[in-house]
């Protein structure tokens, strides 16, 4: 994925196209899951045990800051910081309104809207 990601950037300064673009949407995309995770009032579930939207951010950020030079998209963002324990490999919750969810569907979701919204404000 990374070489990829290289050679399209290559591509794109090539052919004279903005990279910055990318970046910046990334970066926009991410803060709006770290704010939506950290307004929610939902749940987190996380190895059986459940945490307010202030605490999962928390723990996000900490997994993102590892995970970061691994991260080349909000999707990758979800993937490594949201999704499942690196420890104990178990799936990552969000309880709502009584309904559980895996956190990667409820992340991806968010994010499609966000996209949706934003293209649609454009």
């Amino acid at each position: 994925m990374k070489k990829l990601n290289l050679i399209l950037i290559l591509l794109a300064g090539l052919f004279g196209l903005n990279t910055s673009y990318a970046y910046a949407n990334k970066e926009a995309e991410i803060q709006h899951l770290l704010n939506f995770v950290e307004n929610s009032q939902c749940m987190f579930i996380r190895n059986g045990s459940e945490h307010s939207g202030p605490d999962a951010k928390a723990h996000i950020l900490k997994k993102y800051d590892y995970y970061k030079s691994r991260i080349d998209n909000a999707e990758e963002f979800i993937e490594y910081s949201a999704t499942k324990s690196t420890m104990s490999g178990t799936k990552y919750k969000v309880r709502c309104d009584g309904k559980e969810y895996l956190t990667a569907r409820w992340l991806n979701d968010e994010l499609k809207n966000y996209r949706n919204n934003t293209a649609a404000s454009n």
